[in-house]
């Protein structure tokens, strides 16, 4: 068996697209451009290099970009005192604070303070809660571009076992919520749960967010099942340049899977696409 390449790169493009037209039309019917506020908070390569991209992609489906980036060194209030004017701006929909945030600020705490009506992250309390009791929140964007990622090639997954190595208020947790959602059944492994790859081999559906290269062979895997690798991970080749790598050995376990993600190229570039996608439906709630 040789598993098929869920490209997510593709899949985000088509998402783009989407939106690109929803904010067209959204500009006609109500004169409202979508606007998406990031704050970045330090000097963090990775952070700096993600929200380049979020920058440019939310330009380029023709929303507002508005964009913050505060000293290392900032204060609390300082940082809540910005939230709250991106809260009362009727021009920002969309409010993102990069994570994550130097040590001496509370994740958390800073979260909680924006306005759940503009929180396309989803991470606040209120969106959390609303997931996992059935209602209609900003879902976070990583688990919903896995959840649209898995659903183009197992459209209906009522009654499938599914197992998400990890339990991240980011990721994993989230994941759960939606699968259970789906009407999966749904098992959350972590680092206590014991014989993890026999967890792992009853799965139809196998989800890894655990931040650990190539953890997820072959042998723990399911014949026909679809695996959705989260983890991005570098590692050092023979060259010095190094690789990104997922939670997953892609070759070793394209051998069993039915369907696989691929790392770069899989989930990664379906979340700047999601956040779009909820900052647009927040403009739309915004005039509806």
């Amino acid at each position: 068996m040789t598993a098929t390449r869920i490209d997510g790169k593709a899949f985000a493009e088509k998402v783009r697209e989407e939106v690109a037209v929803g904010v067209k039309a959204l500009k006609a019917s109500h004169g409202v451009t979508p606007g998406l506020a990031v704050v970045l908070v330090g000097e963090d390569p990775a952070s700096q290099v993600y929200v380049r991209n979020k920058v440019r992609q939310t330009e380029a489906c023709g929303m507002q970009s508005f964009h913050h980036v505060l000293d290392t060194t900032t204060s609390r209030d300082s940082l809540l005192s910005i939230i709250e004017s991106l809260n009362a701006d009727p021009e920002v929909h969309g409010i993102l604070v990069q994570l994550p945030l130097p040590d001496h600020l509370d994740s958390r705490d800073v979260i909680e303070a924006i306005d759940p009506a503009k929180d396309v992250d989803g991470f606040h309390t209120s969106n959390v809660g609303e997931l996992w009791t059935g209602g209609e929140p900003f879902i976070p964007c990583t688990p919903i571009g896995c959840l649209r990622l898995l659903k183009s090639v197992e459209p209906n997954i009522a009654g499938k076992n599914a197992v998400v190595i990890g339990r991240s208020n980011i990721v994993g947790r989230p994941m759960a919520a939606l699968l259970l959602n789906e009407s999966a059944t749904v098992t959350i492994a972590h680092s206590k749960t014991k014989d993890l790859p026999a967890v792992c081999r009853q799965a139809d559906i196998l989800v890894a967010a655990v931040g650990r290269p190539q953890m997820v062979k072959a042998d723990w895997i399911k014949p026909g099942a679809v695996v959705l690798d989260v983890g991005i991970n570098r590692i050092e080749t023979e060259d010095g340049k190094g690789k990104l790598v997922g939670d997953v050995d892609f070759d070793d376990a394209s051998t069993v899977a039915s369907a696989i993600t691929p790392v770069p190229g899989g989930p990664g570039p379906m979340t700047i696409a999601c956040l779009l996608a909820n900052t647009l439906e927040a403009a739309k709630r915004s005039v509806s």
